[in-house]
C-alpha cells in the first residue's frame, strides 16, 4: 500500500470530498480537511490506476494537475500509483 496525499486549493469552499474509483464513487466516504486554503486527504492505495474527482460545495471538479479520461459519463482525473510508491502527493 502507498500513502497518497490529495490536495486541492479551494479557500472559499465550505465542504470538499474526494470521490473516485478507490471508494466506489461514494460521495460521503472521504471528506477532506481544510488547511490554509487547501483541502487535504490522505489515502492508502494499492498500486494501480484510479479515476477521481473533487466534490466542492456540491459541484464536480477535476484535478487541474492530473491527466483526464472520458468514461462515458464525463471527464475524470486519473492517478497512477506506481509499484515503488514513488507518487505520494498530488
Amino acid at each position: 500500500m502507498c500513502k497518497v496525499v490529495f490536495r486541492v486549493h479551494a479557500p472559499e469552499a465550505k465542504s470538499v470530498y474526494l470521490v473516485g474509483s478507490f471508494n466506489d464513487w461514494d460521495i460521503g466516504a472521504c471528506p477532506m480537511e481544510k488547511e490554509n486554503g487547501n483541502w487535504v486527504a490522505s489515502l492508502e492505495l494499492s498500486p494501480g490506476i484510479y479515476e477521481y474527482r473533487y466534490l466542492i460545495d456540491g459541484g464536480w471538479y477535476n484535478d487541474p494537475h492530473q491527466p483526464r479520461v472520458f468514461d462515458g459519463w464525463g471527464e475524470n482525473s486519473i492517478l497512477e500509483v506506481e509499484e515503488d510508491c514513488s507518487l505520494i502527493s498530488i
